[in-house]
């Protein structure tokens, strides 16, 4: 199983709501001037497109990657909302360039800035979209390059579902998977954040975002979905229910968060794979995370006391005539575990 990460959040930071949100926004703040990405362009079987941004150099969609050594490639898949410009990619990013890794971070349809083309968006156990990301992936690093895959939030979730589908397979693609914050029990997640002041804080954030893409999908096809009870939802449930689940072949709200979580068939990952989860996380309650009794031999659980979503803030520090928050302990970790199991 391995040991857990001794994360402890800095005494002057409590709670798993600030840990949380000090770090989205100082992280956003601190590192975006740091990474320069290259953006390129897939297209996609069904006539859409994925954009990808690859570290290092200016975006350009004809222009494939170069690759920092050659030896090794990190796959970042964001979270609900998420894009490059997250706090968490960065920080990956960075860990990545001062590994020298290559990075990729190949952004779910609708994420990159444009809307996508298709009948269709992106959901939380999105597994056929990870496998014909990763399969791209690996295509274009050559089978001599060590591959690993990062999933955050949402991402990590869909990351895990691709794990339990391929098998025994999933070693031909990568060698080792990582999810951070996953809300591997949806319908448990979905109740925490829109329940309380995460309803305010957190659920209004996501649907504002949500919302307007409903309004453009709507005008590419209309009649798709029940798009005034879309823009009407005042929850994840209730958008979810109305806009998700519809455009990807569920039945509604519960059919989706039921068959895309995670959490029941974790036995069934064959491959290394880490599962962090911060027990204060206040968008994933630590009721409803894994016991060791409900996972396989191949799976990792580090459940740290604090750390919030995706947060895991250090100490601050004096840097360059600036203050910072140290942000990297969190990709640290996570890359020198992959690691291990690469070896």
């Amino acid at each position: 199983m391995g040991s857990d990460w001794r994360y402890a959040a800095p005494l002057w930071l409590p709670g798993g709501d600030a840990q949380t949100i000090i770090s989205a926004l100082w992280g956003r703040h601190l590192a975006r001037s740091r990474v320069l990405w290259r953006r390129e362009r897939w297209a996609t079987t069904d006539a859409d497109f994925i954009d990808a941004d690859w570290l290092g150099g200016t975006p350009s969609a004809s222009v494939g990657p170069t690759f920092a050594g050659g030896q090794t490639t990190l796959v970042l898949f964001h979270g609900l909302e998420g894009s490059s410009s997250s706090h968490y990619a960065q920080t990956f990013a960075l860990e990545a360039q001062q590994r020298h890794w290559g990075f990729v971070l190949p952004h779910f349809r609708g994420c990159s800035g444009p809307i996508n083309l298709a009948p269709r968006a992106y959901h939380s156990g999105d597994y056929e979209e990870i496998g014909w990301m990763l399969q791209r992936v690996r295509a274009q690093v050559g089978p001599a390059c060590t591959l690993y895959a990062v999933g955050v939030s949402l991402g990590g979730n869909a990351l895990l579902r691709w794990a339990q589908e391929a098998g025994s397979a999933a070693r031909r693609t990568v060698s080792a998977v990582a999810a951070v914050s996953a809300p591997l029990d949806l319908r448990a997640a979905g109740d925490a954040i829109d329940s309380g002041r995460n309803r305010w804080l957190y659920a209004q954030l996501f649907l504002r975002t949500m919302k307007h893409k409903a309004r453009s999908k709507a005008q590419q096809f209309p009649g798709l979905f029940d798009l005034p009870r879309a823009l009407a939802a005042q929850t994840l449930r209730e958008f979810d229910n109305a806009f998700t689940a519809p455009l990807h072949g569920f039945a509604g709200v519960e059919d989706y968060w039921r068959r895309a979580s995670a959490k029941p068939k974790l036995a069934a990952i064959e491959l290394p794979a880490l599962i962090l989860n911060a027990r204060n996380d206040p968008l994933v309650p630590a009721s409803c995370l894994p016991q060791p009794d409900e996972v396989g031999a191949a799976v990792t659980l580090w459940q740290p006391g604090t750390g919030g979503h995706v947060g895991f803030p250090g100490q601050i520090s004096w840097r360059s005539g600036r203050t910072e928050l140290q942000l990297q302990g969190l990709p640290q970790a996570v890359c020198n575990w992959l690691m291990v199991q690469g070896a």
